[in-house]
């Protein structure tokens, strides 16, 4: 199994705890690093980034879960990172990407908040455009001298735009759920847009 973007390998390691054999990539080197304190002789971990290949026709399964897709700048570079999971995997491999449905999280935006943790104050905003959700946060902290901001965006990517991403390196559509139960997927009502793919023969 290949988990996409593992960040600190939160899944991967649940995976690997049900005796599968699983391997985490991620761009981060603080995230790996912290990562592979976990390894063991069925999970692994590698800094590596996402639109380069990686082990082609080798793996039975790729995941990429909790939205952790969409941050490229432009679409195609989001092709390439679905054309080289693709490559990842064996014939009938199957694929599943968990991203937000964007229709939900329109209509259910939280514009600000703010969370208080053992004294640091994290002040979010969030906002959208017709491409983009974006997310400012800004950290408060008695320890630091000014606040620090910063903000992140992800696309607004529907099932059709997945559909067309997935199909073009052979992956087909096999189900969608909305939510992490796998109850069915509706635009308005459900919060998540999970599409299990296969990797088909041409």
């Amino acid at each position: 199994m290949l988990d996409v973007a593992c960040g600190r390998g939160r899944h991967s390691r649940i995976l690997a705890q049900k005796d599968f054999y699983v391997t985490g990539i991620d761009l981060s080197f603080e995230s790996i690093a912290f990562a592979k304190r976990f390894e063991s002789g069925n999970l692994e971990f590698y800094q590596h980034y996402i639109r380069l290949p990686f082990r082609i026709n080798y793996f039975n399964y790729a995941f990429n879960f909790f939205t952790s897709f969409g941050y490229f700048k432009t679409r195609r570079e989001h092709d390439d990172a679905i054309r080289t999971i693709a490559n990842s995997l064996r014939p009938n491999g199957i694929f599943v990407i968990d991203y937000l449905n964007v229709h939900y999280a329109e209509d259910h935006l939280v514009h600000n908040e703010i969370k208080t943790i053992g004294g640091t104050s994290y002040i979010i905003h969030r906002w959208h455009d017709e491409t983009h959700f974006y997310k400012k946060i800004t950290i408060e902290d008695p320890q630091i001298l000014q606040p620090v901001s910063f903000v992140e965006k992800v696309a607004k990517f529907s099932f059709g735009d997945f559909n067309d991403m997935l199909s073009y390196p052979g992956l087909q559509v096999q189900e969608i759920f909305g939510d992490y139960q796998l109850g069915k997927y509706d635009t308005r009502s459900t919060a998540r847009m999970i599409i299990v793919a296969k990797k088909i023969l041409r």
